[in-house]
């Protein structure tokens, strides 16, 4: 016990009082409740500083701030996301009734709110959602588990304090696992495991564990055990408090314990030891107690296990069936024991007044507002903007400022969402996540109360691997089709559009054939225009391989005012691993050329390098150096310099040996052990290398790197050749030189086009 001088002064006991009330200690400890006693008798006395009255205050938004938890469902394709979250909606009173994914009942699972997803049974947009379970509010965001679609989940785990990785019993790790885990990783998300389907034939949860330890090296361990499999699954056994659940009820929602059947004990000895070896490992005052052979209590225990999770040092694994209605409950159980509220994350920005120095949020309603706006939606009464509050607090009717733009704007309406219903509500503080109306943004833009201007660390981008030629039926629907390209724009950094200056066409670009397909049935249902498809196109770029110089002079004498401008040099490639596409480096010494025209030169550099002479493909990982140059007191001008710019890049260009990059995808297929050779042959036939070739009982995993060029119309002909049995899944990889071959036929085909018109 704290032991005082004979009079102790008011700070000496605030401040001790402070630290007794700051540990996790029961309040009835004898300590805190003299020091309790003590402190507001001389709190009456003393004058009452601004700092105590603070300390005071704290525990109003501290207690509901410990009674948040913002999550995120994120899995591999089918593995049961949707049919989760809709069960966890039912369970916490949020809805009142079940509906399936695919709904024969024709409404479908309540957060796929779009037309086009119930009829595909995927979920295309992350819905954000709230609900409450035992007293804490959980804002749910459901995310999309096609590649297609990863900016969606880049966007969900970025504003996410904790998140649920499911896993399919059956399936196990798929390659859409290992890429929405590494997301998880790279924004520092702490992250549950729940295995699905344990109903299903040949479902195997202790195969799935092992799995997840050695392809996501995930340090994870089971903490329940299920009571039978496939038909006979009918409960859980809870390894930390030892008791066996089981569901009744016609959707599950009784749940009863019991002692655990005595044909189980042993097992679950066994896995109850694994669990605490397994957690020791990483948390040093669970290991001080099992080495010491005491018993672990279950506080213990669970304390110890909510402390790897949140250091990111242990991914806890839940087992059950959403489908079946069990082992819901004690999921959500789980991400209010183990997962983090808002101020056990440490959240980053970046300092625009100090040149993006990274400040640390804290991350209380008691600072400057600092909100990240990462999902836009245009709704029935004009943009909807989701906001995730990272600091201070947002008020209806108030002015923010959007940092990005340097605009001042009103906050005229403030609802929380659920899917696609709201409720208005006056007010959201730190930790929540809100949508505004009426704001208009980006996504990515940050705001503020004007008070300090931070942005949000940005987000990661993937460059569109894929472009189709798109364009309207009837000329008359021409506004309506720009209106929803410049909202789906808007609304996803990876859909991009554009003209084609060749043959005037609208050109859209995107993360893959699914991707694209999407967006053009979209603008058929949402806006009624209906769109002509070309054939899809494969973004290539251009590069150079070598140095070469350029010594160009544009000089035109046309009575009046000339054009004069010389410009040297060299271009070569950028050195390999750099993350610019582009460089401009000025080594001009003295003033040969005024430094005013400096910018339309590298401007005209720029513009030359939007199209290579090979293909009329962006050029790309090149380095422009300017080091002399001629100017004329009259007749030099920017347009003469930037002319000059364009006609040396296309002089020294062909000398530079330039070489044609393709986009290369990773592509992971599944298939039969028997089909193995067919397929092994078709990716070498379509120049793909094959990279890795695991088994996984009667099936082939093989891992290949193929140019997206060679694998349109891949699904059907997958399907043809493994009796529909084969799936695959591809994304991105990188831009690679093509063989030279390749590269007579694309630029053979390039001139020939160009002939033609």
């Amino acid at each position: 016990m704290a032991r005082f001088p004979r009079s102790p002064k008011p700070s000496q006991l605030f401040s001790v009082y402070s630290s007794v009330r700051g540990t996790s200690a029961p309040s009835t400890s004898p300590t805190a409740d003299l020091l309790r006693g003590n402190f507001h008798i001389l709190r009456h006395l003393s004058s009452g500083s601004a700092a105590r009255a603070k300390s005071d205050k704290e525990p109003w938004w501290k207690e509901s701030m410990e009674r948040l938890r913002n999550i995120g469902i994120s899995a591999h394709i089918d593995s049961g996301k949707t049919t989760l979250t809709e069960r966890v909606l039912f369970y916490t009173g949020r809805i009142h009734e079940i509906h399936e994914v695919r709904g024969r009942d024709g409404v479908g699972a309540k957060m796929d709110s779009m037309d086009l997803e119930r009829e595909k049974g995927i979920t295309i947009q992350s819905a954000a959602t709230y609900c409450t379970w035992k007293g804490y509010q959980v804002n749910i965001i459901d995310t999309p588990g096609h590649v297609d679609f990863t900016i969606e989940v880049e966007r969900a785990l970025r504003v996410l304090d904790g998140a649920i990785l499911v896993l399919c019993s059956v399936g196990g790790v798929q390659s859409q696992s290992i890429t929405v885990d590494r997301q998880m990783r790279r924004y520092e998300v702490p992250r549950l495991a729940f295995i699905n389907k344990l109903d299903r034939m040949g479902a195997d949860p202790w195969k799935v564990l092992g799995q997840a330890r050695s392809k996501l090296r995930h340090h994870s361990a089971a903490v329940q055990v299920p009571i039978g499999l496939e038909d006979d699954f009918q409960g859980l056994i809870d390894l930390v408090r030892l008791k066996a659940c089981y569901f009744h009820g016609s959707n599950g929602e009784k749940i009863v314990e019991e002692d655990i059947p005595a044909n189980m004990e042993g097992l679950v000895q066994e896995k109850r030891r694994e669990l605490i070896e397994t957690v020791s490992e990483v948390d040093d005052k669970l290991a001080e107690l099992f080495l010491g052979d005491e018993t672990i209590s279950t506080a213990d225990l669970e304390e110890a296990i909510r402390r790897a999770t949140i250091a990111r040092k242990f991914v806890p694994v839940f087992m059950g069936s959403a489908f079946k209605n069990k082992g819901v409950q004690t999921l959500l159980d789980g991400v209010l024991s183990y997962l983090p509220c808002p101020i056990e994350v440490s959240n980053h920005a970046l300092d625009q007044n100090k040149d993006e120095e990274k400040v640390t949020l804290l991350g209380s309603p008691d600072g400057p507002l600092v909100a990240l706006a990462f999902k836009l939606e245009e709704g029935r009464f004009g943009q909807l903007t989701y906001l995730r509050i990272y600091e201070g607090v947002i008020r209806k009717g108030d002015f923010i400022v959007n940092v990005n733009t340097g605009k001042r704007i009103k906050v005229p309406r403030l609802v929380r969402m659920h899917s696609d219903e709201m409720e208005d509500i006056q007010e959201g503080h730190a930790g929540q996540i809100v949508a505004v109306f009426g704001v208009d943004c980006a996504s990515g833009d940050t705001f503020t109360n004007g008070a300090v201007r931070y942005t949000m660390t940005s987000m990661n981008v993937p460059e569109p691997v894929m472009s189709l030629a798109v364009q309207p039926v009837s000329k008359d629907s021409g506004g309506q089709f720009s209106k929803a390209l410049n909202r789906f724009q808007r609304e996803d950094p990876t859909f991009r559009v554009g003209l084609d200056p060749e043959s005037g066409q609208t050109i859209i670009s995107g993360m893959g054939e699914l991707h694209l397909d999407i967006y053009v049935e979209r603008i058929r249902r949402e806006y009624k225009v209906d769109a002509t498809v070309g054939k899809p196109r494969v973004n290539f770029r251009e590069t150079v391989t070598q140095r070469a110089e350029f010594d160009y002079l544009h000089k035109k004498q046309s009575g009046g005012q000339g054009q004069y401008g010389r410009v040297v040099g060299y271009i070569e490639p950028l050195p390999p691993g750099s993350t610019a596409k582009f460089e401009f480096e000025n080594m001009l010494v003295g003033q040969a050329i005024p430094s005013n025209f400096i910018p339309a030169i590298e401007k005209g550099f720029k513009e030359a390098a939007n199209s290579g002479s090979l293909i009329g493909h962006p050029v790309e990982n090149i380095r422009v150096v300017l080091n002399d140059g001629a100017s004329h007191a009259v007749d030099s001008s920017e347009l003469a310099f930037k002319l000059a710019s364009i006609y040396a890049f296309r002089q020294c260009y062909p000398a530079a040996k330039p070489v044609i990059l393709e986009p290369v995808m990773l592509v992971e297929l599944k298939v039969p052990t028997e089909f193995q050779g067919t397929v092994a042959g078709d990716i070498n036939k379509r120049k793909g290398l094959i990279v890795g070739n695991d088994q996984d009982a009667d099936d082939s995993i093989i891992t290949a790197h193929v140019p997206l060029n060679n694998m349109f119309g891949y699904s059907t002909a997958l399907r043809s050749m493994t009796q529909g049995k084969g799936e695959f899944t591809m994304e991105y990889k990188e831009h690679l030189p093509v063989s030279q071959d390749v590269q007579m036929q694309l630029v053979n085909t390039y001139k020939a086009s160009k002939g033609a018109e």
